[in-house]
């Protein structure tokens, strides 16, 4: 069978790996042993998988020898519900396989790096931009993951013209991923006085953190420069040190700063890992337009003027439009519950996977 020859190659692969990980030799070499780490890990789901599959197998061999060799009706009756059963456990467990044998996207189980900026609308559209970042702290707080902010312009009025933010937790990129793209919302601004409806946006932007094997960065490539974060009345510099960090990479010319931290070591540190990021996104924004070519359900990772969601506050409702899908739930979700959006897009991501798969 053709399912069973991939799985036995997957874990001779597996059981290669957990060698290698039992090598004290390969403590020598930290970047190899996380690698082949995350390797064996990733692998573990598919070999558990592997080994139910082959009982089930056994159960269905040995229930049909049962029913030609068996004369008593109750034995007969007790292996072919058996039969019955394997059959159907079988047959699910085999789609889960196939959608397991799919490669999956390297990057998921990342880090991420979230940026929210405001688009048209002016003052509301930065309040919106506030808004989507309230809701993402609260998704990641669920979740337990850290958030850390790399650098935030305020709005006027509220909220923010622009915010960048990292996102450490377990597969975070593979989750938040989905959010890339044009955000809209349709609601009666606070400035509004004769109570009419208007229609602002903000965009997200959802990349995977680049680590240090990802991109190697020379310090001669790199163009320091340390100031002093406005933060006193008026926008003066009171009492503070010259922390705030901007950094250029020379061979690309992108800049990345951050105010995040008083430490000038911390701030240095934020700013590098942006870089390497910003630095990364290219490669991976070639990666990505192959897959949304393929998957709707990506289009906005690849094309961040799409409109992938509009949160309409007088009808109470939140539709996802590269799915479909709606709810009527506007508050929970503006405070945090994307679980429903998130499974539906990871649901119709998989179907695409699976077709894309089978065509292949």
């Amino acid at each position: 069978m053709e399912i069973i020859d991939k799985l036995e190659a997957i874990k001779e692969r597996w059981e290669a790996l957990r060698e290698q990980l039992n090598d004290p030799e390969l403590m020598n070499d930290m970047k190899r042993y996380v690698k082949v780490n995350k390797d064996y890990k990733d692998l573990e789901p598919v070999i558990d998988a592997f080994n139910q599959y082959k009982t089930y197998l056994a159960n269905i061999s040995e229930a049909k020898e049962l029913l030609k060799t068996e004369k008593d009706e109750d034995m007969r009756q007790m292996a072919q519900e058996e039969l019955d059963e394997a059959t159907e456990k079988v047959g699910k467990l085999e789609e889960d396989i196939r959608l397991m044998l799919i490669p999956k996207d390297p990057t998921d189980g990342k880090n991420a790096v979230m940026e929210i900026r405001a688009g048209t609308g002016g003052d509301e559209a930065a309040i919106f931009a506030g808004d989507l970042y309230r809701m993402y702290i609260k998704f990641c707080e669920a979740k337990n993951w850290k958030v850390e902010t790399v650098d935030a312009n305020e709005g006027t009025a509220g909220g923010f013209k622009e915010i960048v933010f990292n996102v450490i937790g377990d597969g975070a990129y593979g989750i938040l991923k989905f959010e890339s793209g044009v955000h809209r919302v349709q609601r009666v601004p606070k400035t509004e006085t004769q109570g009419r409806i208007h229609t602002s946006a903000a965009s997200v932007v959802v990349l995977p953190e680049a680590e240090e094997f990802d991109v190697e960065l020379l310090d001669k490539d790199i163009k320091k420069e340390v100031y002093c974060a406005a933060s006193g009345p008026g926008g003066q510099c009171v009492n503070t040190t010259y922390s705030a960090v901007r950094l250029t990479h020379i061979p690309t010319g992108v800049v990345v700063s951050c105010i995040d931290e008083r430490s000038q070591a911390k701030n240095m540190a934020k700013a590098l890992k942006i870089l390497r990021t910003r630095i990364y996104e290219a490669e991976y924004n070639k990666y990505m337009e192959e897959v949304c070519s393929k998957r709707k359900t990506m289009v906005s990772t690849g094309d961040r003027s799409a409109k992938i969601r509009t949160y309409n506050y007088p009808q109470g409702r939140v539709t996802d439009h590269r799915i479909g899908f709606t709810v009527y739930n506007l508050t929970s979700v503006m405070d945090g519950d994307l679980t429903a959006f998130i499974e539906n897009l990871q649901m119709a991501e998989n179907a695409e996977r699976l077709k894309e798969g089978l065509e292949e």
